[in-house]
């Protein structure tokens, strides 16, 4: 076993923490005290003080022959990898920005491409030390008496406890990443050969580790297939001019191939945030050279959108064009693989929103806040923009479309941005007899914000 924390500091940050969770008012609503966050949505100003996460951020210790890692809730996937890469080792599921932090994949939901054989982050999970709505800590695991919370937490978004310590299983990978970038000229024949590589885990007879695509148009679509590599020799960098997203792109009907150290592939969507650092002209060759390498990444997007939050940005330069203000459309959905065809031609006919992430999924356990059915294939569509708001349209008029087509497909979206659902429904997609349940168990008094209010309601 490797230590990372001295002895008895990780039990000091707990006991700071749920000291300062007995100091918040009943009355005053619980939030972290944290200055980052990867959530979309809005939420109501607050003057009350936060819960003191500041010591929750590292790593406890990673256990190189069991393959386990005991992880601090607020702890960044960039630092624990930074930790387990050395001993060629990594999370199940590494989520696609650095700051997303253990805690906040569990409790709130989280994806790469390894979820077609490894699920969601939180199946990696083998036991977690929660502090309850009661202000009780419980260790929850798969069977005993938390149970029920093990499996409620994941999609709880913090409304029934929050993650102060997480044992999650760690899988052996290889220096590099060999890629082939596969182009198809329609959705459907891209969809056919994503399920055909999900179901066997290999293409031309070569095994697929990783896995996802992208969407630029109808026309134009890529498989991504990667496989851990031991074989020396050069490899791309995309943390500084080049930018990751635009290597996939060719014309050829052979696959492009490309490699990667394991470390710049699990961080290739960071540098740009995906393609979405091009809002703030950070794709510009000109620009680019003038932008300092160690801004060039999600982290310090994140303060650019904050700033647009606080001051109406974007709006104000709409404004001077004579525009309206725009509607952001920033979500993840899943539909069942047999329905993507359907749902991404309906999205690039109806939302003008261009490129969009493809990654599928296959949840084998019993996750009821956000029941996939288990053993199937789903496809997660990412899009990440925003569109003309028609002046007598309302609120969210393109999120509630797009919320109607995937519950019409049999499908669930993650609530990290902004949701429109009413009550019956939400309830009905996000197993609101459950949550109930263990709302009454383990937050009786309802010190933390039930999930509709913290989701929908955004207070």
């Amino acid at each position: 076993m490797l230590g990372q924390l001295e002895t008895g500091t990780h039990e000091h940050a707990v006991r700071r923490l749920a000291e300062s969770y007995r100091a918040i008012p009943a009355d005053a609503p619980v939030r972290l005290a944290k200055k980052t966050s990867n959530l979309f949505r809005a939420r109501a100003a607050s003057q009350a003080p936060g819960l003191d996460v500041s010591g929750l951020g590292g790593v406890i210790e990673v256990d190189v022959q069991a393959r386990t890692a005991d992880v601090q809730g607020m702890c960044t996937y960039e630092h624990l990898v930074d930790a387990t890469l050395p001993h060629g080792l990594a999370p199940l599921v590494v989520p696609q920005l650095k700051t997303i932090t253990l805690g906040g994949a569990v409790t709130g939901l989280g994806i790469e491409s390894t979820s077609f054989r490894n699920g969601l982050p939180h199946e990696s999970v083998l036991e977690m030390d929660i502090l309850t709505g009661s202000g009780e800590i419980v260790t929850a695991r798969p069977e005993g008496e938390h149970a029920d919370l093990f499996h409620g937490f994941p999609n709880s978004y913090g409304t029934l406890g929050y993650a102060t310590r997480l044992r999650i299983a760690l899988e052996p990978v290889e220096p590099f990443v060999a890629l082939r970038h596969l182009r198809f000229h329609d959705v459907d024949s891209l969809v056919e050969a994503l399920g055909a590589i999900s179901e066997t885990g290999e293409h031309a007879g070569v095994a697929v580790d990783y896995l996802d695509g992208v969407v630029f148009s109808a026309t134009e679509c890529y498989l991504t297939l990667g496989t851990k590599t031991a074989e020396p020799g050069p490899v791309s960098d995309y943390t500084g001019q080049q930018i990751y997203y635009r290597s996939i792109q060719h014309d050829s009907p052979l696959p492009k191939v490309d490699r990667l150290t394991i470390h710049d592939y699990l961080w290739r969507w960071d540098t740009d945030w995906f393609w979405c650092s091009r809002a703030f002209g950070a794709q510009d060759p000109r620009l680019r050279r003038l932008w300092p390498r160690r801004y060039r990444r999600s982290s310090f997007y994140w303060k650019l959108i904050a700033l647009d939050h606080r001051y109406s940005i974007a709006d104000r330069i709409e404004a001077r064009k004579g525009q309206p203000p725009r509607e952001r459309v920033v979500q993840d959905i899943e539909v069942p693989l047999a329905r993507t065809a359907e749902f991404v031609h309906w999205f690039l006919r109806e939302i003008p929103i261009e490129p969009i992430w493809l990654c599928p999924v296959r949840s084998e356990g019993s996750w009821p806040l956000y029941p996939l059915r288990a053993g199937e294939t789903y496809v997660n569509v990412g899009f990440w923009s925003s569109v003309p708001r028609a002046p007598d349209a309302p609120d969210g008029a393109a999120n509630r479309l797009i919320e109607e087509k995937v519950t019409s497909l049999d499908g669930h979206k993650s609530l990290y941005s902004d949701a429109y659902y009413d009550q019956a429904q939400f309830w009905r997609l996000y197993g609101g007899d459950t949550y109930a349940e263990l709302k009454r168990r383990y937050d009786p008094d309802s010190r933390l914000l039930d999930l509709y209010s913290k989701a929908v309601q955004r207070k």
